[in-house]
């Protein structure tokens, strides 16, 4: 008979060795329809690693793609930490984009210096907002965050699309549904001349050293990690269980807004409907396989946007999907639950009839 025993706490250098053989063995997996697919294993992946790191322009897409996936998983590391699933980080990050794009349009007229910051911050907001609805279902009436924040994320995109051929259409577009342009007072500056990277990089590093801190040094972290260790302990020891999760909610969905707003106002300029190729899902992968870390996050989304980006160079060298790389994520998710089974459980075999342990 099979039985699992709990190890206890795990030591984080044992996180760490976890999380890369879990990336390690999704790299393995992968291998297998690569060679169903007449492919060369190490030709494949040496194309997909040139294809992220082999030149100045393909690091500076990588870290491009990196950017909203640090925001995105650091919304759901936040979240996870307190048990409290958010899985509408896309609906958010929508959310964050629209708000963005309703006032750094030309709604308010400010120098660059006062509208920039006002754009990041009605785009935290936003997101912040949708994500407190669900939060207080789950807190007043018991209602699962699960689904109402994947639901939510159809509601959102639905009133995107409403807006884009509606009100916010812009007129100039051709008939194209999309958004007025981002005005350059309201638009993120580029780190590098003549490439993409923006100062969004920035804020999700430093977003990420907030959260870091946030967890590990305040007594609001504390609050968050007793209520998601046992929220029926943490409320007998006096910590506001309600408010805890409010809090939580609030700041998961600001960290996803904030993707939203370097997207349109540092990437790409303007909203449409495609905005996200599923940034909002992928940062779920980005914060398991960090271990809900939130420095581990921001590697995470690394390994996980040279993914995306080699796969598209990949592809165009070979001629094979670049849906290799979505198979990449799924596997590397799958291992990623997997291992956190071994870590924090051991599993035994004991005697059917004696109950003896005999091997484990």
């Amino acid at each position: 008979m099979i039985r699992l025993e709990p190890r206890g706490p795990v030591a984080v250098s044992r996180m760490i060795v976890v999380s890369l053989a879990a990336g390690g063995a999704a790299l393995v997996l992968a291998a297998i329809p690569m060679l169903f697919a007449g492919l060369s294993v190490f030709e494949a992946y040496a194309l997909m690693i040139k294809g992220a790191f082999g030149s100045l322009f393909a690091f500076t897409e990588m870290l491009t793609r990196a950017t909203p996936l640090i925001l995105t998983g650091l919304a759901a590391a936040v979240a996870f930490r307190a048990k409290l699933w958010n899985i509408g980080a896309e609906g958010q990050l929508y959310a964050g984009a629209l708000a963005a794009v309703a006032v750094g349009t030309g709604a308010i007229s400010l120098p660059s210096a006062a509208l920039i910051p006002l754009v990041i911050f009605a785009g935290a907001l936003a997101g912040g907002l949708v994500m407190l609805g669900p939060t207080l279902l789950k807190t007043r009436l018991g209602v699962d965050e699960v689904v109402t924040t994947l639901l939510l994320n159809f509601v959102i995109l639905l009133f995107v699309q409403m807006m884009l051929e509606g009100p916010m259409k812009d007129p100039m577009g051709m008939g194209w549904p999309q958004s007025e342009p981002i005005l350059d007072e309201a638009a993120l500056p580029k780190l590098l001349a003549r490439m993409r990277i923006h100062w969004g990089l920035v804020i999700a590093l430093g977003a990420a050293l907030a959260v870091y801190f946030l967890l590990k040094k305040t007594v609001w972290g504390f609050e968050i990690r007793a209520v998601g260790e046992n929220a029926n302990a943490a409320r007998h020891a006096g910590i506001p269980v309600t408010t805890t999760f409010i809090r939580v909610g609030l700041i998961s969905g600001a960290l996803a807004g904030l993707a939203g707003v370097g997207e349109v106002a540092g990437l790409k300029g303007y909203l449409t409907a495609d905005l996200s190729p599923g940034f909002g899902y992928s940062g779920i992968v980005v914060a398991m396989l960090a271990g809900l870390s939130p420095i581990g996050v921001v590697f995470a989304a690394l390994f996980i946007a040279s993914i995306f980006v080699g796969a598209d160079s990949m592809s165009r060298a070979t001629g094979v999907s670049n849906y290799l790389a979505d198979l990449i994520v799924a596997m590397a998710l799958l291992c990623v639950l997997v291992s956190g089974l071994f870590l924090r459980f051991k599993i035994r075999i004991v005697g059917r009839n004696a109950g003896q342990e005999v091997s484990e």
